[in-house]
């Protein structure tokens, strides 16, 4: 019985290894959300630790038109949040953020979500 149990504990934890992904857990501005002033900065929070060299946002806004971005950088300390600055001010209109993140285990994941400037 004993070894039956170590077997299903070392086929389970390769497994649970192989989901392991950077979701997004939390963005700032939240999705969907109504936002007034304009944020100055992105923060978007992972679920586990990304790497920044493959780690990246597109910021879209009204009319299609692409929104110019600062560096993006890592929080001191904390592999799961991206900060990205704006190197603009938004206008008032609705604006989409795509991103595309490699995990520090190196799995890609990417998505988007929205949020309105009022």
């Amino acid at each position: 019985m004993k070894k039956a149990i170590t077997l299903a504990v070392a086929l389970a934890l390769p497994a649970s290894a192989a989901f392991a992904h950077a979701h997004l857990m939390k963005e700032v501005p939240p999705a969907k959300s109504i936002v007034t002033p304009a944020p100055s900065h992105l923060t978007l929070d992972f679920s586990e630790g990304v790497s920044l060299a493959f780690t990246g946002v597109t910021v879209t806004g009204p009319g299609k038109e692409r929104v110019k971005l600062k560096h993006a950088s890592l929080t001191q300390g904390n592999d799961q949040q991206l900060i990205v600055p704006l190197a603009q001010t938004l206008k008032k209109g609705t604006y989409t953020v795509a991103w595309h993140a490699l995990s520090t285990d190196g799995h890609r994941t990417h998505g988007s979500f929205s949020f309105t400037v009022k």
